[in-house]
C-alpha cells in the first residue's frame, strides 16, 4: 500500500496556517455570544443606584446623566438612592446584582480609594466586585462658611480658627467622605482645630450651615448658588486650580496650604464580569453625553468639570486618590463610625 505522509509536516508554514486559522475560528466562536449579547443589548431598563442620598453631587450627576442616556439607549434608565455607611451599601447592592449590564452604580471615587482604608472589614471588595465604566466629572470643594462670621479672606480665617481651638465646627456628607477628608488636610496644614460634624450626605450638611448650626464646610458643589445669593461666603478652592465660575477666589495651595488637592472623581460602574462589548457602549454613549454642552454647562453650574474618558484612565486616578487619601486618613487617624 502507498502511504500518504500528512502534508503539513513536510510544509510547516502550511501548518502553522492552519493552526492560526483553527485559533481563530475558536476565537470568533467564543466571542460571538458577546457580540450577540452586545448587539441584543439593552432590552428593558436600566437602575443606576446611586450610594449616596438625593440632593448630593452624585445623585445630580446621575440625573443629569442619566436622561440623554436614556434616550442614547432607547430605554429607560431608573436612578435609586440607595445611602449610606460612606457609599458602602449602594456600592454592595451593585456588587452583587447580576453582571448584566442592567445594574449600574454611580458613586463618588472614595467608595474604591478611600474605604478600604477607613474600615477594617468591608461587605464586598471594590476592586475585585466592581469595574469601572467612565468618570462623569472631577468634583471640587468649596471652602464656605457662614456669613456671619468676621473672617472676609482665607488667611483671615486660619487667625480666626488658631484663635479659638475646639470653639468652631464644620460638616461633611459623612467620615471618610472628600469634603470630610479636605477638612482633616486642611486642619493638619494649619495647625487649627474644629469639630468634624458629619451628616448622611452633603444636603443635610448644607441645611445645618445655612441654618448656623455648623461653622464651615468644605463644598462638593452644590452650596454654590447660596453662595452667589450671600447666604454664604467662600474663601477658597480645595483644588489645584481655581474654578472658573470663581476666577478671583484663590486655591487653598496658593494660600500657602502646599499641593492641597482635595477633588474627586465620580462615575459609573457595574459588577465584575459585565460583558465587556456593554462595559465599551456604556464608556462611548456616557462620554457623549459628558459632551453635551448643556451637560457640561450644568457640571460646571455643579462646580464640578466633566471628565469623559476610559475606564482605564477612570481606575488610574481612583488609585492615585487613593495614596493620596491614604496617607490622610494614616496620619489623622481616621475610622469609620
Amino acid at each position: 500500500m502507498t502511504s500518504h505522509p500528512d502534508p503539513t509536516i513536510r510544509h510547516p508554514r502550511r501548518r502553522l496556517a492552519l493552526t492560526l486559522a483553527g485559533a481563530a475560528c475558536m476565537a470568533a466562536a467564543l466571542a460571538a455570544p458577546l457580540a450577540a449579547h452586545a448587539q441584543a443589548w439593552p432590552t428593558k431598563p436600566i437602575r443606576v443606584v446611586v450610594n449616596f442620598p438625593p440632593g448630593g453631587a452624585a445623585d445630580q450627576l446621575a440625573r443629569l446623566v442619566g436622561q440623554p442616556l436614556s434616550e442614547a439607549l432607547g430605554q429607560p434608565v431608573v436612578v435609586e438612592n440607595r445611602g449610606g455607611a460612606n457609599g458602602n451599601i449602594g456600592g454592595e447592592v451593585v456588587a452583587r446584582a447580576p453582571a448584566d449590564g442592567y445594574t449600574l452604580l454611580m458613586s463618588s471615587g472614595g467608595m474604591v480609594s478611600v474605604n478600604p482604608h477607613l474600615y477594617e472589614k468591608m461587605p464586598f471588595d471594590p476592586a475585585k466586585d466592581l469595574v469601572p465604566v467612565a468618570a462623569a466629572a472631577r468634583v471640587l470643594v468649596y471652602l464656605v462658611i457662614r456669613p456671619e462670621l468676621p473672617p472676609k479672606n482665607i488667611q483671615e480665617f486660619i487667625a480666626y480658627l488658631k484663635a479659638r481651638p475646639g470653639k468652631l465646627s464644620y460638616g461633611s456628607p459623612g467620615v471618610g467622605s472628600s469634603p470630610h477628608l479636605a477638612g482633616e488636610m486642611f486642619k493638619s496644614q494649619t495647625g487649627t482645630f474644629a469639630t468634624h460634624v458629619p451628616y448622611r450626605g452633603a444636603a443635610p450638611a448644607l441645611q445645618d450651615l445655612l441654618a448656623g448650626q455648623i461653622d464651615y464646610y468644605f463644598d462638593p458643589g452644590i452650596a454654590l448658588q447660596q453662595v452667589k445669593a450671600g447666604k454664604l461666603r467662600l474663601l477658597a478652592v480645595g483644588s489645584p486650580q481655581r474654578s472658573p465660575l470663581f476666577p478671583d477666589v484663590p486655591t487653598l495651595a496658593e494660600a500657602g496650604l502646599k499641593g492641597f488637592d482635595a477633588d474627586t472623581v465620580f462615575g459609573f460602574y457595574a459588577p465584575a464580569g459585565t460583558p465587556a462589548p456593554v462595559i465599551a457602549r456604556l464608556n462611548t454613549e456616557i462620554n457623549k453625553v459628558l459632551g453635551l454642552p448643556m451637560v457640561k454647562e450644568r457640571i460646571q453650574q455643579l462646580g464640578g468639570e466633566a471628565a469623559p474618558g476610559t475606564p482605564a484612565a477612570f481606575h488610574d486616578r481612583a488609585m492615585a486618590d487613593s495614596t493620596r487619601f491614604g496617607a490622610i486618613i494614616k496620619e489623622r487617624g481616621i475610622k469609620a463610625d
